[in-house]
């Protein structure tokens, strides 16, 4: 497809998270005008979508919405939302990247957010925002503090009953749209791709998805949101409130079965922000860690450790070997403790955590040249003085994309790859 268009900016930042916010911001503030592409419909990536961090316990959405809008509403930042990056290549200029405009049936030069659509759309499908626990319409914004506020329409779900098209006082609703390519021609690049997490249906110890009331630690997340699915924490089955809930952790981590032999970092200590959450909303459920290492690297975090054990969080040494579907709607885990007596020990839970594993969002293969680790994260050529430098000349990357990291880090890791890119440009003035 024709590229329809060709924009120039100072930076390209790929990903709209809080490490790419964080980079844009910092490069935006130095006057240098930034572009910022992003796949999904809203900025914020997974950190929007948490309940409170770790280890202050702080609000995730406090956090990240304010520079969310910062972003929206800085003048030298232009964000491109519900985009995929298609090529990105070097040049004697600097850097040129394909953007894929993707199709929302939904004019954002024309909707002005009101949601008219979404209330008269008769379609209701699971919400994926959620965990798939509530329902959305086929027509929706994604979630109330999502930037930007433009609808998007679900054509693979979508009736064409034309109700949003009648609704709409702005006549945004385009259900002929077509995606677009466009060229966006920069000084330089950070790559703030982000990750996603191991799935469920890898393990087949873990029953594969198949087990009721296994759930990822994602959607405990949006359990424990106070804009979560059910303003509650319920198990998925039958909406029982779980009295005993179990936190399998390196659950997919640390295991060369499933090829990924790393340490992905913040399992343990999410595990534990999670389970301390869970002691306020369920005061008389027990809360049970099965853990290989408790990993506390961080400040704070190792008293953070120690707090959650004071307030009573069991925190057992082993590896969980299976998972199965017990009676009841119970989920029953064999483990060989590791401790006192040993042994192979059989416990039901109510409902069961997985702390999967960090792997990265993105593969660059086939898009541009920038090299990947072993471990498939993108490769830093100065690890220990500049990381956020890659192979590539005038691409830097920052945040998971390089690595499994807490949100503490990958912001300062935005900030160093902001530096970089700033002193790179200024660099490439300077002998032009």
């Amino acid at each position: 497809m024709q590229a329809s268009r060709e924009l120039n900016f100072d930076a390209l930042v790929v990903g709209g998270g809080i490490a790419g916010l964080q980079a844009a911001l910092d490069l935006a503030d130095q006057d240098f005008k930034v572009a910022i592409v992003e796949k999904d419909a809203t900025v914020g990536g997974k950190m929007i979508r948490l309940s409170k961090v770790f280890p202050t316990l702080d609000c995730a959405s406090c956090i990240t919405t304010p520079k969310m809008a910062s972003a929206a509403h800085h003048d030298n930042i232009t964000m491109f939302t519900y985009c995929e990056l298609k090529d990105l290549q070097t040049t004697s200029d600097g850097i040129e990247a394909v953007v894929n405009q993707k199709t929302r049936f939904v004019n954002p030069e024309t909707c002005i957010g009101c949601r008219q659509c979404e209330y008269v759309c008769p379609v209701y499908v699971p919400n994926e925002e959620q965990g798939n626990f509530s329902m959305r319409k086929a027509v929706y914004i994604p979630f109330s503090n999502a930037i930007p506020q433009i609808a998007v329409l679900d054509m693979d779900n979508c009736t064409l009953c034309g109700r949003c098209a009648k609704a709409c006082p702005t006549d945004a609703i385009d259900y002929l749209e077509q995606p677009e390519d466009f060229n966006i021609k920069a000084k330089t690049a950070i790559l703030t791709t982000g990750f996603k997490l191991t799935s469920t249906k890898q393990k087949k110890e873990y029953g594969q998805g198949n087990v009721q009331n296994v759930i990822t630690s994602m959607e405990m997340e949006r359990l424990l949101a106070p804009h979560g699915p059910y303003h509650r924490v319920l198990r998925p089955s039958d909406g029982k409130e779980p009295e005993s809930i179990a936190y399998v952790q390196c659950a997919g981590s640390r295991d060369k079965s499933l090829g990924i032999p790393y340490c992905s970092r913040v399992c343990c200590m999410y595990a534990i922000k999670q389970a301390m959450l869970l002691s306020g909303s369920l005061p008389l459920g027990d809360i049970t860690i099965y853990y290989m290492d408790i990993r506390a690297f961080g400040k704070g975090y190792e008293q953070f450790f120690q707090n959650a054990k004071a307030m009573g969080i069991e925190f057992v040494k082993a590896k969980v070997a299976k998972i199965e579907q017990g009676d009841n709607q119970y989920v029953k885990l064999k483990y060989e403790n590791q401790e006192g007596d040993g042994g192979v020990v059989t416990r039901d839970h109510d409902l069961v955590v997985l702390s999967l594993g960090m792997i990265p969002e993105w593969n660059p293969a086939g898009v541009c040249d920038v090299s990947c680790d072993t471990d498939a994260f993108i490769k830093s050529i100065k690890p220990m003085t500049a990381p956020s430098v890659t192979d590539m000349e005038g691409v830097f990357a920052a945040g998971v994309a390089l690595g499994p990291k807490d949100i503490v880090d990958t912001i300062t890791e935005a900030g160093a790859a902001a530096i970089e890119a700033a002193k790179y440009m200024t660099k490439k003035s300077a002998a032009a």
